[in-house]
């Protein structure tokens, strides 16, 4: 197929003349994301293949197929710019599970998948809402982070995510289950590779961050800034092509432990992979064993000219091999590129998705729905620097000073900064929208595949000319939360008050001898950072804990894992404190009873029931549907369990419309306050047997700080 008739829309600049003509203009961009993405999927000639996990660190493609449209409806009912649900239960099985983090559940014993015709009813559905928004909602410009058209943007672009992420899983599908379709044909350009060679790069002042003046969409990470000094270096002027690491192959390269890492040896010691993963073997017409490539349509002879598509750990160790053929005394060493040296090569490429006439790689899906010979596409002397296979570096994401999440996506970016994501850098074939952008930043983890390769450099030394890494929580809120729950023992709190998360403890468990109540199983909603989980599974068989933000649930899941968790708390004006500490440190145990997950509290997955006590902290007053929760929390508990209730009560519109506030407001006339509000939800199914008062300290900095009395009141089931 000639590439250049394959024109696909470029992302919608947030800036413009005319309204009208920049909503018509997010428009196409939002039809033409939403019919490629099912251009994808109809790929699939066998409904029973989307239930099927080629990939098990991945949800089967049912999941996929229906996840973007639930993202819409997820983020627009969070951001209050609709009301009513399209599909409560599809929009909770298909909310959160892509990554194998370990707050996700990807084990699909504890899904109720839906039928593909009914994810096809329910597109359908979403797509009509997503347009009629578009044409009516209010409209600025420039178009800001706050407004409905950057959660359209949003949308769009995690779909543009989703369409590379479902091809590579469909990539691992039996044959039989694709049918090959226009315009996925794969490239036919195939022969030896060039010899590659090392390409001197000066070194520069490197400065991190997309200018908060750019004008198309960002993902939160891309944005704040650092800057790093690269010195020289020289780097290889293609990407490594599938002959090159043949070499790899030939020389026993996964056999020989001292070129994998320890991460590698344990990965290999796993899969016991002796290949990279889309290569297969074949006997010929001459009964010789030879080697062929897997691409998204079909198999092929290895096309040893086109690049190979390696993890993370297969990349580092072509490198030690590599490193081992040098011989000499010249210190030079070759290894992968950081983010920094990508920057550096990205130079060599002008302008910009936005700007581009016509792309200058096999990107955008422009080119081909495979990769191509590593020596197509030129930029000024180097090749492939944008495009064909996405590159692997040596840098794990961070957040740039200055980093913010988005209130409305804020688990896009913080799990992943957790030293186990590195960068993937340049996009490859089917990269489009944000991903083909120069500040894009993606990260997987070191085992993931992707249509990932890598090139390689050589530097003196083996230094790594990285960002240092920040691993210090420094979300404000966060941080508090830390300091609460495991910080108090170094703080001057000048009340006798005992820990926040030990009251709720105490409460609980003088409950449950006090009425008898079994303690096999406790779901803990609100677990906010996790203590309270903690001190319960002393006491509980298995603990549940469930919050809605992975920001939260991250701190807890290092904790269970025998980590540290450091984080900053202000102590006077730009003065910050750090702090670490471990569960050996507030003398608790691991915890390997409970399960950490995140989840929306009104809106539940069905397979949270069963519990004989369900504890909901502050998630009233965190909730955008507090009394849908309370109507439904009964069918989750087993007979005579007990619901334990901690709220403030102070709801606030921010949070929850006020149509849906328990209390603090006039009804009739007459003052309805939230404890009256929240008997009045439970009554029909449960009956009040205790209530106790609590307090609770939150340091602000160092001579400041928050004191609240929650009210704690305990229900039994009728």
């Amino acid at each position: 197929m000639n590439f250049s008739n394959k024109k696909r829309a470029k992302p919608p600049l947030l800036n413009g003349e005319s309204v009208s003509a920049k909503r018509d203009e997010l428009k196409d961009y939002f039809k033409q994301t939403w019919t490629e993405y099912e251009s994808l999927f109809s790929l699939i000639n066998d409904d029973s293949a989307y239930y099927l996990r080629p990939e098990r660190l991945r949800h089967p493609l049912i999941f996929y197929f229906g996840h973007t449209a639930t993202f819409y409806i997820n983020k627009l009912i969070l951001g209050k710019f609709i009301s009513e649900r399209v599909n409560g239960k599809l929009e909770a099985i298909c909310a959160v599970g892509v990554d194998e983090m370990s707050w996700d559940d990807l084990n699909s014993e504890h899904y109720d998948w839906p039928s593909v015709n009914e994810v096809r009813a329910y597109r359908q559905q979403v797509a009509e809402l997503i347009e009629s928004l578009i044409d009516d909602m209010p409209l600025s410009l420039p178009i800001t982070q706050d407004s409905l058209a950057w959660i359209m943007l949003m949308g769009c672009e995690h779909e543009r995510i989703h369409l590379e992420t479902s091809s590579v899983i469909m990539r691992m599908l039996p044959l039989k289950y694709l049918t090959e379709a226009e315009p996925w044909s794969t490239c036919q350009q195939t022969g030896n590779a060039p010899i590659n060679e090392l390409v001197p790069i000066k070194g520069r002042l490197i400065e991190f961050g997309k200018p908060v003046t750019d004008d198309t969409f960002g993902w939160d990470n891309e944005y704040g800034y650092d800057q790093l000094n690269v010195k020289d270096f020289s780097t290889s002027k293609h990407v490594v092509s599938n002959q090159e690491y043949l070499a790899f192959i030939e020389a026993k390269g996964y056999q020989q432990q001292d070129y994998w890492t320890e991460e590698g040896q344990q990965w290999l010691a796993f899969t016991k992979a002796t290949m990279p993963h889309f290569w297969l073997k074949k006997i010929n017409n001459n009964n010789e064993e030879v080697y062929w490539q897997r691409n998204l349509l079909n198999e092929i002879p290895l096309p040893l000219n086109w690049p190979v598509e390696v993890n993370y750990l297969e990349a580092k160790a072509f490198c030690h091999w590599k490193n081992s053929q040098n011989t000499s005394d010249d210190k030079q060493f070759i290894r992968l590129p950081t983010e920094a040296e990508w920057l550096c090569l990205r130079d060599h490429v002008e302008g910009d998705l936005t700007t581009w006439q016509t792309t200058p790689g096999n990107i955008n899906n422009e080119g081909y729905a495979s990769s191509c010979p590593v020596d197509q596409f030129e930029h000024n002397g180097l090749f492939d620097i944008v495009g064909n296979v996405w590159q692997w570096t040596e840098s794990a994401i961070d957040g740039f000073q200055g980093f913010d999440v988005h209130p409305l996506y804020d688990d896009f970016s913080t799990p992943t900064f957790d030293g186990k994501h590195n960068l993937i850098k340049g996009g490859s074939w089917i990269s489009s929208g944000n991903e083909a952008t120069k500040h894009s930043r993606y990260a997987f983890r070191r085992h993931f595949f992707q249509h990932a390769g890598f090139r390689y450099v050589e530097s003196q030394g083996n230094e790594l000319p990285n960002l240092a890494a920040n691993h210090y929580e420094n979300d404000v809120t966060i941080c508090q939360q830390l300091h609460a729950q495991y910080g108090q023992a170094k703080t001057a709190i000048p009340l006798a008050v005992k820990n926040y998360s030990q009251q709720i403890t105490d409460e609980v468990i003088k409950s449950v001898e006090k009425y008898q109540v079994a303690t096999e199983t406790c779901l803990d909603l609100g677990c906010s950072v996790g203590r309270t989980s903690f001190m319960l599974a002393q006491h509980f068989n298995q603990v549940d804990a469930v919050d809605f933000s992975a920001r939260y649930i991250r701190h807890g899941v290092h904790l269970q894992e025998g980590k540290s968790v450091r984080y900053t708390l202000k102590n006077e004006g730009d003065i910050v404190d750090f702090y670490e500490f471990s569960l050996m440190d507030v003398d608790l145990p691991c915890g390997e009873n409970i399960l950490f997950s995140q989840g929306d509290v009104s809106n539940l997955k069905g397979d949270f029931k069963g519990y004989d006590v369900i504890i909901a902290q502050h998630v009233l007053e965190k909730n955008y549907d507090p009394r849908s929760f309370l109507q439904e929390v009964h069918s989750r508990l087993n007979a005579e369990g007990l619901l334990i209730v901690v709220s403030s009560y102070d709801f606030n519109e921010q949070q929850t419309s006020k149509d849906n506030w328990l209390g603090g407001l006039k009804i009739n006339g007459e003052n309805v306050t939230g404890f009256e509000g929240l008997s009045l939800a439970l009554t029909p199914h449960f009956t009040l047997i205790e209530q106790q008062q609590l307090t609770r300290p939150i340091q602000i900095n160092k001579r400041n700080f928050t004191l609240s009395f929650p009210h704690l009141s305990v229900w039994q089931l009728k």
